[in-house]
């Protein structure tokens, strides 16, 4: 099994080169992450890339305990005044190995999730690793809801992916993509057109 901090700045070097070549007007695509653009998701995955366990409880508690304005407060702190900032940092932190007081195989998640927010709006295909994937989605079926998993949604249906030996649970079947399983689960509706099997609607 290869070193998930591996998978993980490989992931993060790809996404740095993709915004390497945007124009300004790019940077400024809703990206799937509702109300943030592609500016901001660049900007929220330098922060992801900065967290510590102390420094999430310290902006958990900046934040009120509020997940959604922890992200915003985040995103804003390390959104840089041009695009070109933004990515300078965001190459900057991509060798880091830190984070959150939860599993590596998250940053995964965190990772792939922000890479398709940003790339599908923009037509950008990336060939991602098929363990890296792999691994998050089976972590993202897992873990709940609560903490910022997907096992509420994921339990409702069997997970079968139809380019990678992975099926999960035992309900209606959804067949697709690893990649795209990862996404629908994790409230990416977009990616549900790329799914079917008799528990697709059970996701929508």
């Amino acid at each position: 099994m290869t070193d998930a901090w591996e998978l993980v700045h490989a992931e993060r070097a790809a996404v740095a080169a993709d915004l390497e070549a945007l124009t300004d007007e790019q940077w400024r695509t809703p990206s799937l992450c509702a109300g943030w653009n592609v500016h901001d998701v660049a900007a929220h995955l330098v922060d992801n890339a900065l967290a510590t366990p102390v420094g999430v409880v310290w902006a958990m508690a900046r934040a009120r305990g509020n997940f959604d304005r922890q992200n915003q407060q985040g995103m804003e702190r390390q959104r840089g005044a041009t695009p070109r900032e933004t990515l300078s940092r965001l190459r900057e932190v991509a060798p880091r190995r830190s984070g959150p007081p939860a599993p590596v195989d998250s940053r995964l998640v965190e990772e792939v999730l922000h890479g398709e927010d940003i790339r599908r709006p923009l037509g950008i295909w990336h060939d991602y690793s098929a363990e890296g994937v792999e691994r998050a989605l089976r972590y993202q079926a897992r873990v709940s809801e609560g903490l910022g998993g997907a096992r509420q949604r994921a339990e409702r249906v069997t997970l079968h992916a139809t380019d990678l030996d992975v099926t999960i649970g035992d309900g209606p079947q959804v067949r697709g993509s690893a990649l795209n399983l990862l996404m629908a689960i994790s409230g990416r509706d977009v990616a549900l057109e790329d799914l079917e099997g008799p528990g697709v609607d059970l996701l929508r």
